[in-house]
């Protein structure tokens, strides 16, 4: 299925267009099942949690972006196609956004200050993801 604005994303090289792969669409979805439920898990770190949170929601989106029949390297442009791709607003693919550059910061500054209740929220957003990308593609 093409979409005009990703393909848009696609000529300036954001994006590139490929077939897409169910079984690799059901393996992401899998994987951001297990990671969200990780996330819930208050035995290990916030700094484990809030990965675990993240790393679901990238795969998620990815999920959905691969089957739309688009792959993107660039983490933050998987979270923008959401709104191309699930119809998602600005206000909720932005907590994702949100969450990207917190992992960027604890990736490659060393600093991750995180709470308890942004690890609650963002799992409430990534549940409605993977709940939203499970209805498109019946998986």
């Amino acid at each position: 299925m093409s979409l005009p604005a990703l393909d848009n994303l696609v000529r300036i090289g954001q994006l590139k267009a490929e077939p897409r792969n169910e079984a690799e669409v059901k393996r992401m979805l899998a994987m951001a099942r297990s990671r969200l439920s990780d996330a819930g898990q208050t035995n290990i770190s916030l700094e484990g949690r809030f990965t675990s949170a993240y790393n679901a929601a990238h795969a998620a989106a990815l999920a959905v972006l691969r089957w739309q029949g688009y792959r993107s390297e660039n983490r933050f442009t998987v979270f923008q196609s959401l709104a191309h791709t699930l119809g998602w607003p600005a206000s909720r693919w932005r907590v994702l956004d949100a969450a990207h550059q917190k992992r960027n910061k604890a990736e490659y500054e060393g600093f991750l200050e995180i709470e308890e209740s942004a690890i609650v929220d963002l799992c409430e957003v990534v549940a409605d993801l993977i709940d939203d990308v499970t209805k498109l593609v019946g998986q």
